[in-house]
């Protein structure tokens, strides 16, 4: 072999082995995003009591636990399962979007499948369009859900300073300020899938070049 083709070979060669090792860390970040997502859809603590509240509390995306005033024990209402008992439109969107993103990203973890049977470049660019898609419903759920803080029992645990997009007494929590990351998480993540989907385009042309050049120098030197 050629000194050339040998220095194609080789950078061929490396360039694979880049391309699967960050394509393995893709994968457990998604791995690692779906589970972020999962718990940000479950846990109740979008938003919760604070220091000067009327009453105890903590609300999520369809459950929700409000004291009585007097006692410290929590009434808990609310269930996907049963939307009627939201207090809100605006959290029954928001449960539906980010549910909806929550399937998504399960759905793309499940096309991890047809990496075995399918085009690479065509599989990475099928789970970047389903990534985008899972924080694009991010992103609606988070913005639709303060929409729903001037309900009756909101106000009953923040206070009658409570509006849309304005808290009164109460604060945000952790599984709000989780999905706000999420959305980050997502857009990086289907980002870089395009980018692996691509790569594998060129990595094919590459495959195909050097194949070329190969039988060329094996007929030169029959």
């Amino acid at each position: 072999m050629l000194p050339a083709q040998e220095a194609a070979k080789i950078y061929h060669t490396n360039y694979v082995r880049n391309s699967r090792a960050i394509g393995v860390l893709w994968a457990i970040f998604t791995i690692c995003f779906a589970i972020v997502n999962v718990v940000c859809f479950i846990q109740p603590y979008w938003i919760g009591d604070g220091v000067d509240t009327p009453q105890a509390g903590y609300f999520g995306l369809f459950h929700y636990c409000i004291g009585n005033g007097f006692s410290r024990e929590l009434t808990c209402r609310g269930s996907f399962t049963d939307f009627s008992s939201l207090p809100s439109g605006a959290f029954k969107a928001a449960s539906f979007f980010i549910g909806l993103s929550m399937m998504l990203i399960i759905a793309c973890i499940v096309c991890f499948i047809l990496f075995f049977f399918c085009n690479t470049a065509t599989v990475y660019k099928i789970c970047a369009w389903m990534q985008l898609t899972s924080a694009a419903c991010l992103v609606l759920g988070c913005m639709i859900f303060p929409d729903g803080w001037d309900s009756d029992e909101v106000k009953r645990m923040c206070g009658e300073k409570t509006d849309k997009y304005t808290l009164g007494a109460c604060s945000v929590r952790w599984a709000y300020i989780l999905a706000i990351i999420g959305i980050l998480d997502a857009l990086i993540l289907s980002f870089l899938a395009f980018v692996l989907g691509n790569r594998q385009d060129s990595l094919l042309a590459e495959e195909l070049k050097l194949e070329n050049k190969v039988l060329l120098s094996q007929s030169s030197l029959e």
